[in-house]
């Protein structure tokens, strides 16, 4: 194929494909300076929730809650001011094992039923680094309330090129007794100390 023949065929594929696709630069900036000020809300589709527990000592089970609602208030020029308050679906939860899922969501564990919702809300920041911070704050979980440390990390902001929505993403990581919260089913035979890995996106709203 001549030189010539493979730049026009190039252009016709590059003017068929969606701009989104076209664009190649990067849209997340890491630079917290960068952040817009303002109050932003869960972006449901992209926040995670994921807990870790011991079965039995063998190996690591891991399950899911989605659905997360709430809202973000930051200012880059003073991120201790920062307040953050999540509300999330206990019956979101899943594994792999649907038989599983629903044993979690009745009352023999989380009692979905009882308690729908988990709910945490931010009572002091402690910036650490440029891009992390300590976020103390309360838990309540299963009809209990118990103050928790999040360990967070800034990963970046920018406007997102397919819903045009100004964006802001964290990671944040935490402990937990669940035995803590009244959730004691098969302790100790089921771990009782949960590790929580959170990965949250916000959108701005103003």
């Amino acid at each position: 194929m001549r030189p010539i023949h493979a730049l026009l065929l190039a252009a016709a594929a590059l003017a068929t494909t969606p701009a989104v696709l076209q664009a190649q630069a990067p849209v997340a900036n890491p630079n917290p300076a960068a952040v817009q000020a303002g109050t932003y809300g869960v972006e449901p589709a992209h926040t995670r929730v994921q807990f870790t527990v011991s079965h039995m000592g063998f190996t690591e089970w891991y399950g899911d809650f989605t659905g997360a609602s709430g809202q973000l208030t930051i200012d880059p020029k003073s991120p201790a001011a920062a307040k953050v308050d999540i509300t999330i679906p206990t019956a979101s939860v899943v594994t792999t094992n649907a038989k599983l899922d629903e044993e979690l969501r009745s009352d023999q564990w989380f009692d979905a039923a009882k308690y729908p919702e988990i709910h945490f809300t931010s009572t002091k920041v402690t910036p650490t680094g440029a891009r992390t911070a300590l976020i103390t704050g309360n838990l309540t979980f299963h009809g209990v309330t118990k103050p928790v440390v999040l360990k967070t990390s800034f990963n970046a902001s920018g406007v997102n090129p397919l819903d045009k929505g100004t964006t802001v993403g964290f990671n944040a990581t935490t402990a937990i007794k669940r035995s803590d919260f009244g959730v004691k089913t098969y302790v100790p035979l089921i771990g009782d100390d949960v590790e929580l890995r959170i990965s949250a996106a916000f959108e701005r709203k103003n």
